[in-house]
């Protein structure tokens, strides 16, 4: 027993050399105990869970990895491209790493084709299983990448889908936004906005391969169905985040529909989305709400062309990819409320 700053006594935390007494074995074999290791029979073992249990010994993880000078080797798996918000996330994960290697963490960044199954597979295969212990993926919906996804599990690398899920697999699990709650957000908000007339909702989205992009649909027309029924919810438009191809499917919708009162644009692109309203005159007279605050949603907000953007914090969700990642490593719990990714709505008047 210790003494505090004040002289008073203060019980010191039981280490494995009272486990070892308590149970009347070596330290050896508490260690192999506690790092699963075989060779100790199960009578034993039970004797040192007993006592650990008895004595309320809780593994301090830090200390046992700097004295194993353990080294945690994630890699991360996204999608390349000019979807300014991937591009966001990717710097998010890179200064992650800076900061990670003090945790002795290394993270590596692979980018890959987006929207390609075929693509990602052949990736998540390509990882090195010796050198790696953990991946975070953005997962497109594809039954390759699914069992892709196996394998890297079967072989014992942790696995956590990230921004869009892939629930069908095996991965441990999954770190981003609840994207169902996001399309009924979005809905809630452009039923707001577009008021009592009726009219017709243009839909733009990325690629529905994405999960998240499925999901934000199936939120966002339940809402609009349920609630705002005067307001006609039109097939998604596929841009693959790509401007110049939101620009033009979006631009021949507009010159086709007279009645498009409101648009959601729940994927990337959004640049092709301003250049579409302002070539059709249409840009803040069609109530809009996005997704992220890229530069172009940002300038969009400011101009009065979008109405409110849904926004997920890069950061946050790549510091918890990390977190999540070593605790599935390590085997320990994780804090849940440390890892919820919020769902955060900006409009002109309160962007950061």
């Amino acid at each position: 027993m210790g003494t505090d700053g004040n002289g008073q006594g203060v019980m010191s935390r039981p280490t494995i050399r009272d486990v070892a007494r308590a149970a009347g074995v070596s330290l050896a074999t508490v260690d192999r105990v506690l790092n699963r290791r075989a060779g100790v029979r199960a009578k034993t073992v039970a004797k040192v869970e007993e006592a650990m249990q008895r004595l309320d010994f809780t593994r301090d993880i830090t200390a046992a990895n700097l004295s194993k000078k353990r080294r945690y080797r994630l890699s991360f798996l996204l999608p390349d491209g000019d979807n300014s918000f991937m591009r966001g996330l990717a710097a998010a994960v890179q200064a992650t790493s800076k900061h990670s290697s003090l945790e002795r963490a290394e993270v590596t960044v692979t980018m890959v084709p987006a929207f390609d199954g075929p693509a990602l597979a052949h990736a998540l295969d390509a990882i090195d299983r010796s050198a790696t212990d953990g991946v975070a993926v953005v997962a497109t919906d594809a039954a390759e990448v699914r069992d892709a996804i196996g394998r890297l599990i079967v072989d014992g690398v942790r696995v956590v889908t990230l921004v869009s899920d892939l629930p069908g697999s095996s991965r441990d699990r999954f770190v981003g936004i609840d994207n169902v709650v996001a399309g009924r957000t979005a809905a809630g908000l452009l039923g707001r906005f577009c008021g009592s007339a009726p009219g017709r909702i243009a839909v733009v989205a990325g690629s529905m391969l994405l999960r998240d992009h499925v999901e934000r649909r199936q939120g966002f027309e339940t809402v609009m169905r349920e609630h705002y029924p005067h307001l006609t919810v039109l097939p998604s438009l596929e841009g693959l985040d790509d401007a110049e191809r939101v620009a033009s499917l979006l631009g021949e919708l507009l010159a086709q529909d007279g009645e498009i009162a409101g648009l959601y644009s729940l994927g990337a692109g959004n640049r092709g989305v301003v250049t579409a309203l302002e070539r059709a005159g249409l840009a803040g007279r069609v109530r809009v709400v996005a997704h992220e605050v890229s530069p172009h949603a940002r300038a969009a907000l400011h101009d009065g062309i979008f109405d409110a953007v849904i926004n997920q914090d890069a950061g946050h969700e790549a510091r918890s990819a990390v977190r999540i990642l070593k605790a599935l490593i390590d085997d320990r719990p994780v804090l849940e409320a440390q890892e919820q990714i919020r769902i955060d709505i900006f409009m002109r008047d309160n962007l950061p």
